[in-house]
């Protein structure tokens, strides 16, 4: 397997600050009565039944000039890898929707993913609307709800996915079945699901609470208590960490801030200048990388850290996997797992969402 770290920090060693023992399931889990590290644990078997669940469905083909999926939150995060999937593979563009509005270009020959774990998404239900209204051919991927409802009812192709958790923890069920729709339509190439399956599995032994790689861990305690940033070295690798951020705003319910290169070349870089006069006592950044970056991105990163030494030092992780589906998969698996340690030292629910909760209570009230 691909080395997982390389770099110019070091990690702290022992595994037990704040009392909390990150060696320990009932020390880890304590404050987790909703089975969030249930449903990571078991993501490779979700990703198996995820690739069952469009089985018998009738999916449209057609002469597409534009694939796309509008969704928010856990439920658009699956476009994303779409997106890199059909950057790599496709022949035609892939774009990510997160409003309640659809572009104005879009029209007959626009395919559209509307995806909503709930199925009741008020900014995917009115995006869902406009599609329909320009004529795009519209296959949805939900658990119910009004998405569901009103797809059967219009005619379009719905494919059902398991309702009852976070949809943060349902990666599986709104990454998957879009994936294997679009290979069954003609606009991506054949992927090996069951070896990448495996090969998560693999991982979850590795990173999990009594796994032998510490890795998920170590990044954890060098999160806690800082400001993290993460980079990603090119525009997949940026996608994994905005989920990384996701994660951790979710779940350990932390700041933690991305971008990539060599965007940040052109910017953020600059901003590292004064970074420490802003009240900020501890930055801790890591790069995601593939490991097979040009040689320009490697001096990139190499200058870029250099030039921050005194401020922040970077931890470079690397992508597992032999392919770009099982590097997707893989990274992401570890920030699902460097989130949960993290809500454990943070000593946090890593399922409580309250603050979204009352913004949509408070947001039901607006018509």
């Amino acid at each position: 397997m691909i080395p997982l770290l390389a770099g110019n920090r070091g990690f702290i060693g022992k595994l037990t600050i704040m009392s909390v023992d990150l060696n320990s399931r009932s020390a880890v889990t304590a404050l987790d009565p909703n089975k969030m590290w249930f449903f990571t644990e078991e993501y490779a078997n979700q990703c198996r039944k995820a690739l069952t669940l469009g089985d018998g469905i009738e999916l449209p083909k057609g002469d597409y000039n534009l694939a796309m999926l509008t969704g928010l939150g856990g439920s658009a995060v699956g476009g994303d890898y779409v997106r890199a999937m059909f950057e790599a593979y496709g022949s035609i563009p892939f774009i990510v929707n997160r409003d309640y509005h659809m572009p104005s270009y879009i029209g007959p020959k626009t395919l559209v993913f509307a995806t909503s774990y709930s199925g009741n998404t008020e900014e995917t239900l009115s995006a869902y609307q406009e599609a329909k209204a320009a004529g795009a051919t519209i296959v949805c991927v939900t658990s119910g709800g009004k998405l569901k409802e009103w797809a059967l009812a219009d005619g379009f192709a719905v494919i059902t996915v398991p309702g009852g958790q976070p949809p943060r923890s349902a990666l599986g069920y709104m990454l998957i079945p879009v994936l294997a729709a679009a290979i069954s339509m003609g606009l991506l190439p054949e992927q090996n699901f069951d070896a990448a399956f495996k090969f998560l599995e693999s991982l979850k032994n590795e990173w999990t609470i009594e796994g032998s790689n510490p890795i998920a861990k170590n990044l954890a305690q060098e999160l806690h208590g800082a400001l993290g940033i993460i980079y990603g070295l090119g525009p997949w690798q940026a996608i994994i960490a905005n989920r990384w951020k996701g994660q951790i705003n979710e779940n350990s319910k932390n700041h933690i801030f991305v971008n990539v290169f060599p965007e940040l070349n052109h910017n953020e870089i600059l901003g590292w200048v004064k970074a420490d006069g802003q009240g900020v006592a501890k930055y801790v950044g890591i790069v995601l990388e593939d490991g097979f970056e040009s040689d320009k991105m490697k001096k990139r990163a190499e200058v870029t850290e250099r030039l921050v030494a005194d401020k922040c030092h970077f931890t470079h992780v690397q992508a597992p996997g032999s392919n770009l589906l099982e590097k997707l998969l893989g990274l992401t698996y570890l920030g699902d797992f460097v989130s949960l340690y993290l809500a454990a030292l943070n000593q946090v629910d890593p399922e409580n969402i309250d603050s979204i909760n009352i913004l949509k209570t408070e947001l039901s009230k607006v018509q």
